[in-house]
């Protein structure tokens, strides 16, 4: 399961929930707002409050709270890696994947066990019901029912950095304005939002909601001077499983190519330049970028008890009559019905290289950010990064300093470093290939690398999880230490296991860790020729192997994961001023600092284009940092 632990399906799930409006609030301030209650605004809400700060999570809809909006899954690989990570710091995702998963499987199991994709097949109502459930009992949190106009703005506070702090929001309905210290805005894909199918446009985020207020945005563009671009996505067409034949095949064939084709001048969403994500394109980008190849699909139940099947890989966004003749090319689908049209979004996003590590605007106070306006894609990235903003807001409201996660310590950080440090030009999804240090950042190990931590520094985790945790981490510590403490020569080992594959001119003693690295040695083996001391460790077997193949690469990087650290601790000031700096530095890369602004020295690749260059900026900064400082 995603958060590989034990949990039972609430039998209480709401089945109608009461909304609230902005006049029949008991209070007018809070310590964070939370502004969206999608898979950001969710996660960000139940953060925040699990620190201590009052919350208010203000949605269009309270009944649409924890909507899977596209695909009816979770996890994946490098995605399955953030659903972990995010449970490990008690939220929310992973324990109601668990509950309304229908199926689990590991992608990419064929590599190593550091890139393996845990994933889950979800009922959306059980999830939706799931989330809802928790919120709603979420002490410290309180959940109201409406739209937000404006963001409220004063004068900054002039020992912090920043041009302006926010202090509350202001709702559509002209409802007297609410106070707080934090604001987390997670708009998804409402922020000035506009649906397509086919020549038809019109103003929202999501079909079958209300439109976007475009008081938000003319607030972070023109009030805060917010660099805001324009991205795209879109969802498949949703098809009733009786008119399916599931014994034919569901490759998409020439006669759809021609479909596609024949309504390119029909499609304004594909005829925008407006970027769309690279790695789930539409049937259309597909067929204009690659001609002539098969494209598989895969049907998805939307659940155990729907009549409603889920296309992958057909998202569209032509002229619904068109979308139901492509489908009926498909051998499979040739009796298809359509329940509800796919179709397109375009929406602003804020360029997130104006953000700092803690997922807070640098311009202004008390301003943070997360999910798809920060150019995201993807249920998981954006929960991750709902967390780490609802957590660093409500830390700011109760006056304490912000966090920020490290790459060399989660996914999350390897995350919010590319946003903020590098930028985006196409919707960010996240791969293990980004993670320089997925031999150590795996979804194994997840809550021994983020939980204490959550509980200790942080304090977004329960002590019920903290506690499990530890009793975990101090197992599996009692378990290496019983491994490395039995220690026999190769032909001792060979005598005792049998046929395994250990070179015969080995002279030197090998323990039980060492043996564990052996690709046909598993734990079980060994518990079985020592059970005095191996055999209470059962329960730890699949997780003492990986630990064992990769404890020799995790060792060669340590030395480069401090350095990197090292080099995150070395704050560059906000105001610096790279282009007359006194340091040799060329012109060109004193305008990209400039121009990005990093929080530390530790630099990126793409920050200043060339590996030579990075490496010459960091020492020159570096050196610099160290001296004004002394």
């Amino acid at each position: 399961m995603l958060a590989q632990k034990l949990h039972l399906l609430r039998h209480n799930v709401l089945s109608f929930v009461s909304s609230r409006t902005g006049s029949d609030l008991t209070r007018r301030q809070y310590d964070v707002i939370v502004v969206g209650g999608g898979h950001a605004g969710t996660e960000a809400a139940a953060a925040a409050a699990r620190l201590g700060a009052e919350t208010l999570l203000i949605t269009q809809k309270i009944m649409t709270i924890g909507a899977l909006s596209c695909n009816p899954s979770l996890g994946g690989v490098g995605k399955g890696q953030l659903v972990r990570e995010v449970d490990a710091l008690d939220g929310l995702c992973g324990r109601a994947g668990d509950s309304a998963g229908v199926h689990f499987s590991i992608l990419n199991r064929s590599k190593g066990p550091a890139v393996w994709g845990p994933r889950a097949q979800l009922d959306r109502e059980r999830y939706r019901q799931f989330i809802q459930s928790e919120l709603l009992s979420t002490p410290r949190l309180t959940v109201l029912e409406g739209s937000v106009d404006e963001l409220l703005v004063s004068q900054p506070n002039p020992e912090e950095p920043g041009h302006h702090r926010v202090t509350g929001i202001r709702l559509v309905d002209g409802s007297h304005p609410i106070l707080s210290s934090s604001v987390v805005l997670t708009t998804g894909t409402f922020l000035s939002g506009s649906l397509f199918m086919g020549q038809t446009t019109s103003p929202g985020g999501r079909m079958g909601d209300a439109q976007s207020c475009a008081g938000l945005s003319y607030t972070l563009k023109e009030t805060l001077g917010l660099r805001v671009g324009r991205l795209r996505t879109g969802t498949p067409p949703r098809i009733v499983k009786e008119s399916v034949d599931l014994s034919l095949k569901l490759a998409v064939i020439l006669t759809c190519y021609r479909v596609v084709r024949e309504s390119v001048h029909l499609n304004c969403h594909i005829q925008q330049d407006a970027k769309g994500p690279r790695y789930c394109p539409s049937i259309e980008s597909r067929v204009l970028r690659f001609p002539g190849r098969r494209h598989q699909v895969w049907l998805e139940p939307e659940g155990l008890t729907s009549d409603l099947l889920y296309p992958q890989g057909l998202s569209m966004t032509m002229p619904p009559e068109l979308q139901l003749r492509l489908l009926r090319e498909i051998p499979a689908l040739h009796r298809a019905e359509i329940r509800t049209p796919g179709y397109g979004v375009q929406y602003d996003f804020v360029c997130p290289t104006q953000l700092t590590p803690s997922l807070q605007v640098k311009s202004t106070q008390g301003l943070f950010l997360a999910g798809q306006i920060n150019g995201t894609t993807g249920y998981e990235e954006a929960a991750a990064q709902g967390l780490w903003a609802g957590v660093n807001a409500g830390r700011t409201a109760l006056s304490l300093p912000p966090m920020a996660l490290s790459r060399t310590q989660s996914y999350i950080g390897v995350l919010i470093d590319d946003l903020v440090g590098r930028g985006v030009t196409e919707p960010y999804r996240m791969f293990t290939s980004r993670a320089e240090f997925r031999t150590y950042l795996r979804p194994d190990n997840a809550d021994l690398r983020l939980t204490p931590r959550g509980f200790e520094e942080v304090g977004c985790v329960t002590l019920r999880r903290y506690k499990k945790a530890v009793s975990v981490r101090d197992g599996l510590q009692e378990a290496l230490m019983a491994l490395q403490s039995v220690a026999l020569s190769s032909t001792r080992w060979r005598e005792k296991l049998g046929n395994i594959s250990l070179s015969e001119n080995k002279s030197t003693t090998l323990n039980g860790l060492d043996l564990l690295q052996y690709k046909d040695v598993s734990f079980e083996m060994l518990a079985s020729a020592f059970p005095e001391c191996l055999s209470q460790y059962f329960e730890y077997s699949q997780r003492l192997k990986i630990e064992a193949v990769y404890r020799p690469h995790c060792e060669k990087q340590s030395r480069e994961m401090e350095r990197i650290r090292s080099e995150e601790s070395l704050s560059l000031p906000s105001d610096m001023d790279y282009l007359s700096l006194p340091v040799s530095l060329s012109q060109e890369v004193r305008e990209i600092l400039d121009r990005v602004r990093p929080n530390t020295v530790s630099l990126s690749k793409t920050t200043t284009k060339h590996i030579s260059t990075v490496y010459v900026s960091k020492v020159i900064l570096k050196k610099y940092i160290i001296t004004t400082t002394e």
